[in-house]
């Protein structure tokens, strides 16, 4: 009876690689996700509907990736973002509440928006002493242009 040989060193690496990319995408969070056409829309930044402001709120980075944030804005739409996704709203210019849970930490920020312009607001993990946290945070427009071009448009609920 012939013993099997030993695998090389790169099949053994390729190998783990492999596995570790499968594990890790089964434990990514699922959200519901907008269609291809919203989503498409969205990543080319339209200007808001006349009377209106639009307000892109997105999550990037790996930080948590098994754990989706809650997303509240006050007085309109809630969803969930996983890593590298985005929701974009339009609605009456003025103050407008974004808050974001995980478990039971909260966080929280007001963003001003105009007649006609585009805000963008990212929302991130944060490590806590014991359970993560969020925090939310108005960034520049090129910053969140970027980060959207690299996400998924999720649905609101």
């Amino acid at each position: 009876m012939e013993m099997p040989k030993e695998m090389p060193v790169e099949m053994r690496v390729i190998r783990k690689a492999v596995l570790a990319a499968a594990l890790l995408a089964a434990g990514c969070a699922q959200v519901p996700m907008a269609d291809p056409q919203a989503d498409q829309i969205g990543r080319s930044f339209p200007p808001p509907e006349p009377g209106k402001g639009a307000l892109y709120v997105y999550r990037s980075g790996i930080m948590g990736v098994a754990k989706p944030i809650d997303v509240a804005i006050l007085g309109g739409a809630s969803a969930q973002l996983a890593t590298n996704t985005y929701l974009r709203l339009e609605g009456p210019p003025g103050p407008v509440e974004v808050d974001c849970k995980v478990g039971d930490k909260t966080g929280g920020g007001q963003v001003q928006i105009g007649e006609g312009s585009t805000r963008y607001v990212e929302v991130s993990m944060k490590i806590g002493l014991m359970l993560p946290g969020c925090e939310v945070a108005e960034v520049p427009a090129e910053q969140g242009q970027a980060a959207v071009r690299g996400s998924r448009r999720v649905a609101p609920q």
